[in-house]
């Protein structure tokens, strides 16, 4: 159980400190835009997922901001003592949580949905 304490505080942490993320302001910018116009979308496993199809730009820019979600929750769980994806997944509720409505999400196991 603390372990699980650990990796919601980390992944809380995770989610308010943008350049652990490698949100570099283009990436983030595209990936919003691409948010905004149901393109991209946050799963629950932690990771930005391409709704659809989308065009090379919006692909690179999740492909960055993934691989940088990549190595975080890589670090959080050697540290924390859980697996990569047990980090991904508490940060993903908490994305998904706070995903605006009218943006799509997607479940573990679901398939993608407006919240």
């Amino acid at each position: 159980m603390r372990n699980f304490k650990f990796v919601i505080l980390a992944a809380a942490a995770l989610t308010l400190a943008s350049p652990a993320f490698a949100d570099l302001a283009s990436d983030k910018a595209t990936v919003d835009a691409a948010k905004a116009a149901g393109k991209v979308g946050e799963q629950a496993d932690g990771y930005l997922g391409v709704v659809g199809g989308a065009d090379a730009s919006v692909s690179a820019a999740v492909d960055d901001i993934n691989g940088g979600r990549r190595a975080v929750y890589s670090q959080t769980a050697a540290k924390s003592g859980v697996t990569p994806d047990a980090a991904g997944q508490a940060t993903g509720a908490q994305l998904i949580a706070k995903t605006p409505p009218g943006q799509y999400i997607k479940p573990m196991g679901g398939a993608w949905t407006r919240k």
